[in-house]
């Protein structure tokens, strides 16, 4: 199943027409037509406002996964999103850690530049 696919599925289960659809992304209904039909891909802003419309991940809507249980809950998404990693004590409470390592303070610094500056480019 292709993207278009899926958010016209998507779309259809919550009973919404494409007017209604596109309403709610902000964009125009032709936009979404051509996305649901596969004329035109959505970048990846747009992208990310399907997935949290209907509350599934990118990687569904892609096609990588079968699941469309989104990664982050909302609870963990509003976290992170509020998240200021300039306080060394939120650095010394949660314990970040990749492949079963713990970062480093520096590390998880460098982590979420690096997340800033991804979110800034899209």
């Amino acid at each position: 199943m292709n993207i278009g696919s899926r958010i016209a599925q998507l779309r259809d289960e919550q009973k919404w027409t494409q007017e209604q659809t596109a309403a709610k992304l902000g964009i125009s209904r032709a936009a979404l037509s051509h996305y649901e039909k596969n004329r035109r891909e959505p970048d990846s802003e747009t992208l990310a406002k399907f997935a949290d419309l209907y509350q599934v991940s990118i990687d569904y809507l892609v096609g990588r996964t079968l699941s469309q249980q989104a990664v982050l809950d909302d609870d963990v998404r509003g976290f992170v999103d509020q998240l200021e990693l300039s306080d060394d004590e939120i650095l010394a409470k949660y314990n970040l850690s990749v492949d079963g390592r713990k970062l480093t303070a520096e590390e998880t610094k460098r982590f979420i530049a690096f997340v800033r500056a991804e979110r800034m480019m899209n």
